[in-house]
This record gives C-alpha cells, structure tokens and sequence, in this order.
C-alpha cells in the first residue's frame, strides 16, 4: 500500500495519496483524527483495491508489494528475481496460475542454467506476494505455487589448516578483516558488512551484530571475542577513517565478494563461497563439543531445533548413549 496521508478539509478530514503523478483526494466522515485514520484505509482499499480485484496482474501485484516492504532486503532482491518471475508470469491474474504454468516456469529456468534453489527462491517471492495479495484483499483467494523441493545443504566446510590458509590469503586488509570477521563471529557477510565501532566493546571484548532497526529477519548475535579478532579490531580502530569497521577509503564496503575469492584462488580452496564461512565456524564449535544450545546462540538462531537439525550430527557423542542401548548383541553375551 502507498503512503497515504491525513489532512483538513471543509471543516473535517480528508485522506490523499498521489497515484501516476496525480493527487487524489476524498472527503472522510470521522469527526476526529483517531477515527478518520481507520476510515482513510478504508476508503483508500474502496478506490483503488477493491478496483483491481478482477483486473490485476502479477506485476501490478509484485510492484505493489515491493513498494510495501520499503526498504527491507527482500524488496531489493526481488528487484531482481523479478525480471524472470515477471517474464513468465507477469501478464497472468493471480486467478490464471495454474501448476503447469509454475512447472513450465521450472523447466524453463532449468534449461537456462538457473539452479534448483534459485528457483526455488524465485517462485517463493511469487508466493509471498500471492499471500500479500490475499492479506490486501486484492485477491479472494491466493493460487497455489508449486515449486522445487529446496536443495540439501552444501557438506563444505573448511578446516583449521585451510582457514588459516584463507585468511593470510586475503591480500587487502579491509577483505582480510572482513574474513577474519566472519570466521570469529560465525555472522553472515551482511551484519559484518554493517558492523559499526560503536557496536564493538573492545574493554570488554564483545561484538554486537544486532541492527536497532530491526530491518533483517535474519537473526545477528551479540558475541564475545577472541583473542586473535580483538588484536585485528584493535590494529583496524587505529587507522579507522569511518564509523565502519570494515571501510575502504574512508567509506562502508558493500560487497567483498571479488576479494573473496580472490583469497580463494590464491589459497588453493575449491568450492567454498562466503556462506561456507559461517558453516565452518559452526561445525568447528559443534565438533569440539560446544552445546548445540550455546552454538545456536552464536548463531542468531531464535529456534534451536534448526541448529539441531544442521549440526546435531557433527556433535561428537550425540545420541551415543542412544545407540548404546541398542547394542542388543553385548547384552545378549553378557547373558
């Protein structure tokens, strides 16, 4: 939904949003301003919602749930996920979606050389923003999208050698603290890229990858430091130019993927992506018998069965004594 406003008129009130470059404005019954702004919905929905119902396409639809997410990361991502949805899909009512119409969007994507999560990311934008339409009442009902069974995850992870080997492989400080970052904190690459110093407690040597305004979904953890990050973070506060701690010339990084694998390259390590950073740091802790509880924790995992079912089984001895009691064959020696 559009921004819409409240203002005076002839005495009363009056809501107005503007809609292809034009104003448009309706006179509201509510005598006060608490009244008027359930009422300004309403009529906003009666105007122009209410008028889409048999009429609107995927991509009015799309757009408009682009516009309500603001400035959330999805509304950026789906930028993009949208110029394929959109092709195959965006002429369609939501009423017209059928099955075969998302298969032969999946065969399609596929012969394109597009991977089974991509797909599978794309058409669960195409769900969300069926779901979006229903909540808005745009649509009376929201289609069904099938879509491909998200893929396992990838095993890779890294070792303690190879690590090592990536981090001294990084040959411009800010990709090298970036790594060094993301290897200590166990974060992913975008809460380290917005780390800010007065987020970093270097007296007490903790690191808080949590934002105030709460735009992620993804959960950040306040963590501790190590010894190794806290000498790196204390060398970088010293030559820091901006609020940033990952910084080049002054000013935030946005991406570190080219120097990453740069790094990569030079360190010899096959199959690794930003990704397999935050992976390696939880299987290390879980391996070395870190409670999956306090690993989830570290994680930024608000369900800890999520951790469970990702690391459980790199926990040394979990469900050992399990398995002890099915040893059925030494009990029957011992009789």
């Amino acid at each position: 939904m559009p921004d819409i406003s409240i203002g005076r008129f002839r005495g009363g009130f009056c809501v107005y949003w503007h809609e292809d470059g034009k104003r448009r404005r309706y006179q509201l019954e509510a005598r006060t301003r608490a009244a008027a702004e359930p009422e300004a919905i309403d009529v906003y929905r009666r105007e122009t919602i209410s008028q889409q119902r048999e009429t609107a396409s995927v991509t009015e639809i799309w757009e408009a749930y682009r516009q309500d997410l603001g400035g959330k990361p999805t509304a950026k991502t789906m930028g993009s996920t949208g110029k394929a949805v959109l092709e195959h899909f965006g002429a369609y009512r939501p009423d017209q979606i059928s099955t075969a119409l998302c298969r032969a969007y999946a065969k399609k994507r596929k012969a394109a050389g597009r991977s089974q999560g991509t797909v599978h990311t794309e058409l669960g934008h195409l769900r969300s923003t069926m779901r979006f339409a229903l909540k808005e009442r745009i649509i009376d009902r929201a289609p069904e999208i099938e879509r491909p069974a998200k893929p396992t995850p990838k095993e890779r992870y890294l070792e303690k050698e190879e690590i090592a080997a990536l981090i001294e492989a990084a040959s411009a400080p800010h990709i090298k603290l970036a790594i060094h970052l993301l290897f200590a904190t166990a974060g992913r690459v975008g809460a380290v890229l917005d780390l800010t110093w007065d987020r970093v407690d270097l007296d007490r040597g903790i690191i808080n990858l949590r934002l105030n305004d709460a735009k992620t979904r993804k959960g950040r953890a306040i963590v501790p430091m190590n010894d190794g990050i806290r000498a790196a973070l204390q060398t970088a506060k010293n030559a820091a130019l901006s609020d940033y701690v990952v910084e080049y010339s002054g000013g935030q990084v946005k991406n570190i993927r080219k120097g990453f694998e740069a790094a990569c390259t030079r360190a010899k390590l096959e199959n690794v992506t930003l990704h397999t950073i935050r992976h390696s740091s939880a299987v290390a802790m879980v391996s070395n018998g870190v409670p999956l509880e306090k690993v989830a924790q570290y994680l930024g995992h608000s369900n800890v069965a999520i951790t469970y079912q990702t690391y459980a089984r790199f926990a040394p001895g979990h469900l050992q004594d399990a398995a002890e009691i099915l040893d059925f064959v030494e009990l029957r020696q011992a009789q």
